[in-house]
């Protein structure tokens, strides 16, 4: 008698094994179908702030030193955006055709800063100045876009003044 349900389960099983593999591919179909959406509905990390250490753009421990040193001279006494904005104006130039490539390229540009020939530019930078330059080098531009800055109470020069105004961040206009 054994014997005999045993032959009636193996003729069973001979009967259903194709839906047993079907079942298995449908299964696999709908997992992998699913899947995309599975990944949709995990949750994101949350967007970090830049990093100081990183940087969009290659640039030296060199470079970075010179931008800050230029934003604590320029712009030693201003709101942090505006000393973001100065760093931003420089690397702003570095990536526009009708200037030089490098940092010290814009910076040492003749006639192009006035704290380079006062010396001005030689001072350590401040701590504000480091962060405002690495904000700048991580893409943070608050100028719009800037190629230049003025301070209209220092300079009388009627070609700055002509540019097109894009913003004005404490006593800096930013223009383009």
């Amino acid at each position: 008698m054994a014997g005999k349900g045993r032959k009636k389960i193996d003729k069973f099983v001979k009967k259903i094994w194709p839906f047993g593999i079907l079942i298995v591919i449908v299964s696999l179909i709908a997992y992998l179908r699913w899947l995309p959406w599975q990944d949709q509905a995990l949750p994101q990390e949350p967007k970090r702030k830049p990093e100081l250490e990183s940087w969009r753009q290659d640039f030296s421990e060199a470079d970075l030193d010179l931008l800050a040193r230029v934003v604590r001279a320029e712009a030693e006494g201003e709101p942090y955006d505006g000393q973001v904005a100065v760093a931003a104006v420089i690397l702003n130039r570095v990536n526009h055709p009708e200037f030089p490539n490098t940092i010290a390229g814009v910076v040492y540009e003749p006639l192009a800063f006035s704290v380079v020939a006062n010396g001005q530019v030689n001072k350590p930078a401040s701590q504000s100045a480091v962060q405002a330059a690495h904000c700048a080098l991580n893409g943070l531009d608050p100028s719009g876009g800037a190629l230049y800055f003025y301070n209209p109470s220092k300079t009388k020069s009627t070609w700055i003044r002509s540019r097109a105004v894009l913003k004005t961040i404490g006593d800096h206009i930013f223009a383009s």
